[in-house]
């Protein structure tokens, strides 16, 4: 019995203990093409991470950029916006007939737009 078990063994016909150096001998050629791999990728995954923060630093300064003109122009148009309630009411304050005679021909030209 013992020469049929030997023959249905996986490892009948081959030297004892060689298929686990194989095992072994590949698994450090795998490591070494990975770390080779890995040293030769480096230099482009740290250009790429370069680009990349130059590309969030532009965009963070052009926001910011973008930040004070909106700002800057909304300061202008609350200045522009007071100076014209201002004139309007000093407009109506000196001409209270001219000013509500203005505000009936204008509701009525809207009325008659609107229908």
């Amino acid at each position: 019995m013992d020469a049929n078990s030997n023959r249905n063994s996986p490892n009948s016909g081959t030297i004892p203990g060689s298929g686990a150096s194989a095992i072994s001998h590949a698994a450090a050629s795998t490591h070494a093409a990975i770390d080779d791999a890995a040293r030769k990728a480096q230099p482009a995954i740290d250009r790429v991470v370069e680009i990349a923060h130059e590309a969030t630093d532009k965009v963070g300064s052009a926001g910011g950029q973008a930040a004070n003109w909106l700002n800057e122009r909304g300061e202008q148009i609350a200045v522009t916006q007071k100076k014209l309630l201002d004139g309007t009411c000093e407009y109506v304050s000196a001409n209270p007939m001219k000013s509500i005679g203005m505000a009936l021909v204008a509701g009525f030209l809207v009325s008659r737009i609107a229908r």
